[in-house]
């Protein structure tokens, strides 16, 4: 370890990208080996850069083996603190530890957003432009460190660091099952509809989604995929069910008898 940590301080010495360098250290605990695995974590689409055979990359392609790194050890990591609990309670809680926003807001929390080569405009539109980065660094420390390194990163500097497991469990954040289950115990039907997509002024595809309980319109919202606008959608549908009574009212007189 002395050894590594020694030779990892002189390569320091001939880094271009000193800031970079040291910065990855101070979040992942590890001394990068290979610095242009992170540089290119960091290239989002909108600022792609010229590789040396000509071709354009970004860090899309680490952003998806990060994806699939995360969902493997964080899988791993929540059924082996949670014995005994049943399949769909895994599910939610590794939902709520992996989803975009969530990841958003540890790259926040380490202003990996200082490191991301992106459009300026781009930036400030694409609310989940440091959660991507977040996936494509897992990506890089998996591919420069090897799994056994990366597992380590993800549950001591990610999951642990960033998450309150016994307030993790107890938070319900799944709108969508919300809503479903109280259409179920109402006997109400509910709909999702997709009343619009297209791609923003960057490209990224965008979903608008509509519920529809007993028939009535509830509400709709926009999300950068159709899971996001679900979500959003039915947590404004919730909220009117709460706020607004007489749209309650008229929404349970649809019941099944």
């Amino acid at each position: 370890m002395l050894l590594s940590n020694a030779i990892s301080l002189i390569r320091l010495l001939f880094v271009k990208d000193k800031g970079l360098y040291v910065f990855i250290h101070g979040i992942t605990g590890y001394y990068p080996r290979d610095i242009r695995l992170y540089q290119l974590a960091m290239i989002h689409r909108s600022k792609p850069v010229k590789m040396p055979d000509g071709q354009w990359a970004n860090n899309e392609r680490l952003e998806f083996l990060g994806d699939a790194i995360l969902d493997a050890v964080v899988a791993d990591f929540l059924y082996d603190a949670f014995p005994g609990k049943p399949e769909g309670f895994l599910t939610s809680t590794r939902a709520k530890i992996v989803q975009r926003e969530s990841l958003n807001r540890i790259g926040n929390t380490l202003h990996i957003d200082s490191h991301v080569h992106a459009v300026a405009h781009t930036s400030s539109h694409n609310s989940y432009i440091c959660g991507n980065a977040m996936e494509a660094l897992v990506g890089a420390v998996y591919l420069d460190q090897g799994y056994k390194r990366c597992r380590k990163f993800i549950i001591e500097r990610l999951v642990k660091k960033h998450f309150d497991l016994n307030d993790l469990v107890k938070t319900e954040q799944n709108f969508k099952s919300r809503l479903i289950e109280w259409t179920q115990k109402y006997r109400v039907t509910i709909e999702f509809e997709l009343v619009d997509s297209y791609n923003d002024a960057d490209k990224n595809p965008v979903f608008r989604t509509a519920v529809i309980l007993g028939g009535i319109y509830a509400s709709d919202a926009v999300g950068y995929s159709k899971k996001e606008s679900h979500q959003s959608a039915s947590k404004k549908a919730l909220d009117r069910l709460t706020q607004d009574q007489q749209f309650c009212e008229q929404v349970l007189s649809t019941a099944a008898n």
